[in-house]
């Protein structure tokens, strides 16, 4: 039997626009340039707005009338014959596209260099090609990470080689003679030990070095240094020299190998423009690389010409006059949505802007307040995710340095007297106290807690350990020097 009925149901939906303005949020400057970009080329309907013609350029004027001749109409989709019917949509990609990359030479890889060693070398076809696989297991930074065992059930399988393990041992030891030193390393004791073998043993100091590794490099990693000094006869001073002599060994002996070629340099640019004019601050976005969006008078008038003649369109016209709309409108999106992005993005930083105004006058970490994303989100009245979106991979340049806007944000404690402070300016304090400690007694986590107690700051030993592992510090034994 059916049955209608009448429901009414609350449901909640992000429009397009929404959409638009959640995903530029989230993205930095150098990204939003890349993003627009792409944007233009797939939405013929937008277009930068021209510019103020220069009186001084050299470029000649093009007359009204040239202009009106280069202008198109919906009739030019129809007429030419050579566009199918796809590139009328809006996902305009045929998969019979040929997209063709272009290939990007590197100079000389890392692998490739110990190859062309391997060709300076007296071996058999067998060595080399035993050799050859064992180099293609070698990882980035020069170590050898798969085990002997695995390498010669990999050549039996694989390439129907059946070694033992002393064959695939005196292989290995040919390519660990190889450039840089310690290259082929199964781990780093190794790979320090191979380095120093190549250095002169008949020096006392390179010697010791040497037995300190070969022998006690456990005991050296602990640094229990009284353990080596009883353990090889020696002096505290002599054992000195042996660990300056292993400071300056490369762990990581493939990123010596330099290509300039394959290098990655991170560029950071500021999304945000802090200048200080006498007492005041002027804030600004970075919009230098970023086109000012307009939506083409010539697809709206197209549009308008076109719809006021509805009745005598043939089918391919509706079409094309679909695709102009959808076009129109996803360009509306666009630039609504850059709006809503610059609004959101200035909205929030002044929001951080007021709440950190003593930091941001001098820069002084110590005046840095306590802040978590709620208490943005309260002032601007926004959502706690779009703060975090917003203060996600984004910078700004100050006065005195550039800054991620993640580094405004800290936990807070309080005081003996019941004053709230940063956890910023308890780590800071932590530095400075680790870095003027006496390197023969380092101090443990108790008694920086005891000196944070002593200067008013009430915590805990634990929050001490967590604050010097999120600073990167190591215990006290471990800060230990000779």
């Amino acid at each position: 039997m059916l049955k209608q009925s009448l429901q009414q149901k609350l449901l909640q939906k992000l429009s397009p626009l929404q959409i638009q303005v959640i995903k530029l949020l989230e993205i930095p400057t150098m990204q939003l340039e890349q993003r627009i970009k792409q944007e233009m080329e797939e939405n013929p309907v937008l277009e930068m707005e021209h510019q103020e013609s220069d009186p001084d350029s050299d470029e000649p004027d093009v007359p009204e009338q040239d202009i009106e001749k280069d202008e198109m109409t919906i009739d030019d989709y129809l007429q030419n014959d050579d566009i199918p019917a796809y590139k009328l949509q809006e996902r305009n990609y045929s998969k019979d596209d040929k997209h063709e990359d272009i290939p990007f030479s590197t100079g000389t890889s890392f692998h490739e260099n110990l190859t062309s060693q391997l060709g300076l070398r007296i071996l058999n076809d067998r060595q080399r090609e035993i050799a050859e696989y064992i180099i293609g297991n070698i990882d980035e930074d020069g170590y050898l990470r798969r085990e002997i065992d695995e390498i010669i059930d990999d050549l039996a399988f694989a390439r129907n080689i059946e070694i033992d393990e002393r064959e695939a041992l005196d292989v290995l030891e040919i390519v660990q003679d190889f450039d840089p030193p310690g290259v082929a390393a199964r781990d780093l004791q190794e790979c320090l030990v191979l380095q120093l073998a190549r250095k002169d043993l008949s020096d006392p100091i390179v010697e010791r070095a040497y037995k300190v590794l070969r022998y006690h490099f456990e005991e050296f990693t602990r640094k229990h240094y009284d353990k080596i000094t009883k353990r090889l006869h020696l002096e505290d001073d002599e054992l000195k020299e042996a660990i300056d002599e292993i400071l300056h060994l490369n762990p990581k002996p493939g990123s010596s190998y330099s290509n300039p070629m394959s290098k990655t340099v991170q560029h950071i640019i500021p999304d945000f423009i802090l200048d200080m004019e006498g007492d005041a601050f002027n804030l600004s976005l970075n919009s230098r690389n970023l086109p000012e969006l307009r939506i083409s008078n010539t697809y709206n008038e197209m549009l308008q010409e076109y719809s006021s003649n509805k009745k005598n369109q043939s089918r391919d016209q509706k079409e094309a006059v679909m695709f102009v709309k959808q076009k129109l409108d996803s360009a509306k999106w666009f630039i609504d949505a850059i709006k809503q992005r610059q609004n959101t993005m200035l909205h929030v930083m002044n929001a951080i802007l007021k709440y950190q105004s003593k930091y941001f006058v001098e820069g002084d970490e110590m005046e840095l307040r306590p802040m978590i994303l709620k208490d943005i989100a309260e002032m601007t009245s926004l959502d706690i995710s779009t703060i975090s979106r917003v203060s996600n991979s984004k910078y700004i340049q100050t006065h005195f340095g550039i800054f991620a806007l993640k580094y405004f944000f800290s936990e807070g404690l309080q005081t003996n007297s019941g004053e709230e402070v940063s956890s910023r300016e308890i780590k800071k304090i932590l530095e400075e106290c680790i870095a003027d400690e006496n390197k023969l007694k380092p101090l443990t986590d108790d008694q920086l807690m005891q000196i944070l107690n002593d200067k008013t700051y009430n915590i805990a030993r634990r929050t001490v350990a967590k604050y010097r592992e999120q600073l990167n510090i190591p215990v006290a034994r471990l800060r230990k020097e000779l």
